[in-house]
């Protein structure tokens, strides 16, 4: 009996999960394991692996469509096995599964592929290499059942096109100048998720950024020291960003004007400080929330950002975990980057950029020494409070990464 491959649940809000990427055809053998399809939902994404040895018989679910969670999105059994999809409850072969068409479209072999309105017969898989190519489908000949394209006749089209001499460009420089070739990439997944989410903040708010650097020497003195003292609990180790979690939390409650959203025309400020930590992942970016988190000592901060930041890179964070933040703190030290511009987490009023810390001479009255600075972005919406408010916050986070002691008092 065919096994039935169900949209997974990640996470208690979850309404509706995509599938991203098919990486098997209907066809297809599969092992046990393998990776057969990527999914996602809302900043999740995750991929999907055979729990059985098989054949993929059927994909009920294509590429870019949502659906509720326990839905089945394919199954896997035995080569000639039939299945009965839920939907229609009409029993199909994999052949007749495989097949995209919106109408009737005869099926002899020796018919070309039609170049009408009408949509190509084509394998998922020969789809994803074609796009990848930029090919126009409706000009290759079909080898497969019906005049079906494979992923072969896709490669074959690809390696004809790689044999022939770049045309040259209507709209040319120079008589010498021939057609740039380019990748196209379908924006889906995470991805379209985080682009859409980016537009509306930078449509939807009014974000300003002011900068202004810290000097951390003692703070770095301060992280070597705990390190020594814990230097056997790799996994609770204290890192400058923990510290700077911790400035930004007191900052937070000295001003709570900043930890705060808007909403709907009205200003939310928030009693409890529910921190978000972005971490930079292969697909995107994800923003893990440290709830409560004016509770936490420097080191409960430390593990509770390693733990989120672990799951978040193996896909195992539900979505709960990664909304409901009320002040977002975005790293981009480790790539040598010192000040940029950090788009808001909406609602969100404010979100805290970290650069690359440098050492330069700097006057202590007056002695020349040599120190260490941070340099720090902060973008905040203009329509909760003014460029004062918002520079005295950054002033106070400055003061705690400059007095450091004070943050463990």
């Amino acid at each position: 009996m065919a096994v039935e491959i169900v949209m997974p649940k990640l996470g208690m809000a979850m309404k509706e999960g995509v599938v991203s990427e098919w990486n098997k055809g209907v066809g297809d053998s599969v092992e046990k394991g393998e990776l057969i399809a990527s999914i996602n939902s809302e900043k999740i994404e995750m991929d999907i692996e055979s729990p059985a040895e098989g054949t993929l018989l059927n994909i009920a679910v294509p590429e870019g469509q949502g659906v509720p969670p326990g839905t089945v999105i394919c199954y896997i059994g035995n080569t000639d096995e039939k299945v009965v999809t839920k939907a229609s409850n009409i029993q199909t072969n994999k052949v007749e599964d495989e097949q995209i068409e919106t109408s009737n479209i005869p099926e002899p072999s020796s018919l070309p592929v039609s170049k009408t309105n009408d949509r190509v017969k084509i394998s998922p898989v020969a789809r994803k290499i074609a796009q990848a190519a930029n090919l126009d489908i409706s000009k290759i000949q079909g080898t497969g059942p019906g005049g079906r394209i494979t992923k072969e006749d896709v490669q074959e089209a690809i390696k004809k096109l790689e044999s022939k001499p770049l045309i040259q460009e209507e709209r040319t420089i120079s008589p010498q100048a021939s057609v740039e070739r380019r990748k196209e990439m379908s924006v889906t997944g995470m991805r379209k998720v985080i682009a859409a989410r980016m537009k509306d903040s930078l449509q939807n708010s009014a974000q300003l950024t002011i900068t202004l650097k810290a000097d951390v020497t003692d703070l770095i003195q301060l992280q070597k020291q705990s390190a020594k003292i814990i230097q056997t609990d790799n996994e609770n180790k204290i890192t400058i960003t923990d510290f700077i979690a911790k400035a930004v939390i007191l900052s937070l409650q000295e001003h709570p004007q900043m930890n705060s959203a808007y909403i709907d025309e009205t200003i939310h400020l928030f009693e409890s400080v529910h921190l978000g930590i972005a971490v930079a992942l292969e697909k995107g970016l994800v923003v893990p929330v440290i709830r409560n988190a004016e509770a936490c000592t420097v080191r409960q901060l430390a593990k509770k950002g390693k733990e989120l930041a672990k799951r978040a890179r193996e896909g195992q964070l539900p979505s709960e975990e990664m909304t409901g933040s009320t002040f977002t703190i975005s790293n981009l030290g480790s790539y040598g980057v010192e000040y940029f511009t950090p788009i808001l987490n909406t609602p969100e009023t404010g979100i805290l950029g970290v650069g690359a810390a440098y050492d330069a001479p700097v006057y202590i009255g007056e002695e020349l020494k040599r120190r260490t600075l941070l340099p720090l972005s902060l973008t905040f919406d203009h329509r909760v409070l003014d460029g004062a408010p918002a520079s005295a916050f950054l002033q106070t986070v400055k003061r705690y990464l400059e007095q450091p002691l004070t943050m463990l008092l």
